[in-house]
């Protein structure tokens, strides 16, 4: 299997990728390098040249700090794959030799240790203190850096530490018998595994996802060894960080949402690569759990603010949701690897929903805010007072202490090829629709597709085949949930005879130079109702087209959105380039609540007049000032 990049030709993506380069990756830039006024300072640069010795001073942040300057050079690389830069290619160097200088000559590299608590410490606090986590941050980093530039050297930093890693962890004799508290290391060993082809890599990962809740558990003996309190992290167990279980006995998805992702993660991609059959069983197990009970209507996951944490099935609260950024970042990563272990439509449709809904929201359109928390409700000011709201902001931040999930989606933006087309033996998997060219290897020889579309706005896709002589093989395009009852192929103008596979229109043919793959999906605004099961949305309806999830914002409609009734008839789709070019927002026929006394109990029932309400699609929400927000509506039956 093989992941084909796609280089963005088209308004949406560019635009996006665009202002990452412009302003996110400058912008947090002089984040990392505390330039920014009125924010928290990250300190991140600066704790490195502490490490090296070159400046003098205190180490400040969280245990993770390092990882934010990891995944801004991952960043970094996807942008010079996108649009190459002398100047930040120079930049990124000079950093990426500022680590070279901070590491250890055994191979470690963790400024926390080595500049606070003292390298003797380390490894004393695998399960909280996050230095695997950071180590697989710099190994993505790195893996991304010398893909896109050729250049050895950040590479050759991520060997040294994987390198010293594997001589720590694992079953021999001498070395520590755990995993990380937080994963991420055993999805980034993968990726350096597929770079180099060193076994090693592999292997440890493997160690790492086996290991995990064996009896005694590593993270009780740790603890007992070090004197703390084996229990006292969060729910009380090892839920929290997916330690409770061995992988192959875990039904339901628990504990924190992010790391939760990032583990099934890894498990999608050493299944695939060990052909694992029970690792594929368990992680596909879970991916039901998730989507079937943990899944909000806009790709969100992690309901639970405590522990940022997965709920209890089919718990899924609108206005005191958790929904990290970073949840549906990771989201996206799990939803890649199970399209990669077996292409399935309705992978790449949480593929879909992650992306555009679940994670794009986390940035505004300027690409200089940000939310941490995403949630579907906000009930006036009034609201996000309350303790049980404290958790959640009406507005996005300039930064986070904690400021994981900006450089999560500037990474996922960055490289947001690399999720359009996956390659197998069997033939070529478009996952995802939008202006792109995508260079794949079919039949043995390389071709190129080149789609041509407004998508997610428009239904109309147009794939060009270009191939220098003809080819034989199987292009398989995937037909979205939402247009399964409606949808149009034609190749070449003439309908064509095609296989569903798995929620994919396969072709089997020879192609020619010049071959037209169209396909038309139906984009018409559909009404989406909850199961009963989640009683939050119990006589409400949200309202999607096509691939996007729309919401009210008090902007478009006035205060009070729970006053607001959705009513049968027709729901108008109009074009607004107010905010993005060829946006489109809808209007919904509805009825307002008024009530005529205004004492605060009245036995005078309230009135219901005619209105329409103005929806715009969830990602865009809170980029026109503060107010409420509703993406459940109230839904009048009769």
């Amino acid at each position: 299997m093989m992941t084909a990049t796609a280089k963005m030709t088209g308004q949406f993506w560019q635009q996006y990728q665009k202002i990452v380069e412009e302003h996110v990756i400058p912008y947090q830039w002089q984040a990392l390098t505390d330039q920014l006024e009125d924010t928290e300072p990250s300190h991140a640069i600066e704790n490195f040249r502490l490490a090296a010795g070159l400046s003098e001073g205190v180490y400040y942040g969280m245990v993770f700090q390092d990882s934010d300057v990891y995944k801004w050079l991952e960043s970094v690389a996807y942008s010079l794959r996108n649009h190459p830069d002398a100047a930040l290619e120079a930049r990124a160097d000079e950093v990426i030799a500022l680590l070279g200088q901070a590491q250890a000559a055994d191979g470690y590299l963790n400024t926390y240790y080595q500049v606070k608590a003292g390298l003797e410490q380390r490894w004393t606090n695998v399960r909280d203190n996050h230095e695997l986590y950071c180590g697989g941050h710099l190994i993505e980093a790195a893996v991304a850096y010398f893909e896109v530039t050729g250049k050895r050297a950040f590479l050759t930093i991520a060997e040294n530490f994987a390198d010293y890693v594997d001589t720590i962890f694992g079953p021999e004799a001498g070395k520590i018998k755990g995993y990380p508290g937080h994963e991420e290391i055993e999805l980034a060993l993968v990726r350096l595994y597929l770079v180099t082809k060193n076994e090693k890599y592999l292997n440890l990962a493997t160690y790492f996802v086996n290991e995990r809740g064996q009896q005694p558990l590593f993270f009780n003996e740790e603890a007992e060894k070090a004197g703390r309190d084996a229990q006292s992290w969060w729910h009380g167990d090892h839920e929290y960080s997916q330690a409770h279980l061995p992988i192959r006995e875990q039904k339901e998805a628990v504990g924190h949402a992010v790391r939760g992702v990032y583990f099934y993660s890894a498990v999608a991609d050493i299944a695939r690569l060990q052909h694992d059959d029970s690792l594929k069983q368990a992680v596909e197990t879970l991916w039901e759990n998730v989507v079937q009970h943990k899944l909000f209507i806009n790709g969100g996951i992690g309901a639970s603010a405590w522990g940022e944490a997965f709920a209890a099935n089919d718990d899924l609260p609108n206005d005191t949701t958790y929904n990290e950024t970073c949840a549906s970042v990771g989201l996206a990563f799990w939803a890649k690897r199970m399209l990669a272990l077996e292409p399935k439509g309705t992978y790449g449709d949480v593929l879909e929903n992650a992306i555009y809904n679940g994670s794009l929201c986390g940035m505004d359109l300027k690409g200089e805010r940000f939310l941490y928390v995403n949630p579907l409700e906000i009930n006036g000011p009034n609201a996000c007072q309350r303790h049980d709201h404290r958790h959640v902001t009406p507005k996005r931040q300039k930064w986070f202490n904690c400021a994981c999930c900006p450089p999560n989606l500037a990474r996922l933006i960055g490289g947001i090829g690399d999720y359009f087309v996956t390659e197998t033996k069997a033939g070529v998997y478009v996952n995802l629709y939008g202006a792109s060219e995508t260079t794949v290897t079919l039949g043995g020889q390389a071709i190129q597709l080149t789609q041509e579309t407004l998508y997610p706005w428009q239904g109309a896709i147009q794939i060009t085949v270009n191939t220098e002589t003809p080819v034989t093989g199987k292009l398989a395009f995937r037909l979205p949930a939402w247009s399964q009852e409606n949808f149009r192929l034609l190749v070449n103008g003439v309908a064509a005879s095609y296989q569903n596979e798995a929620g994919f229109l396969a072709l089997t043919r020879t192609w020619n130079d010049g071959d037209v793959v169209a396909l038309t999906f139906d984009m018409t605004p559909r009404k989406v109702f909850a199961n009963s099961r989640i009683t939050e949305d119990l006589g409400k309806v949200a309202i999607t087209r096509g691939p996007l999830v729309y919401a009210a914002e008090e902007k478009d409609n006035g205060p009070h959105l729970g006053t607001l009734w959705v009513t049968a008839g027709e729901i108008v789709a109009t074009e607004n380039g107010e905010l993005l070019p060829h946006a489109v927002y809808l209007t919904v026929p509805g009825k307002q609540l008024r009530s005529l006394d205004q004492a605060t109990y009245t036995t005078q029932a309230p009135t219901l007049e005619e209105t329409s309400i103005t929806l715009l699609p969830y990602f865009m929400w809170g980029n026109r000032g503060e107010g409420e927000l509703r993406v459940w509506l109230n839904q009048l039956f009769c």
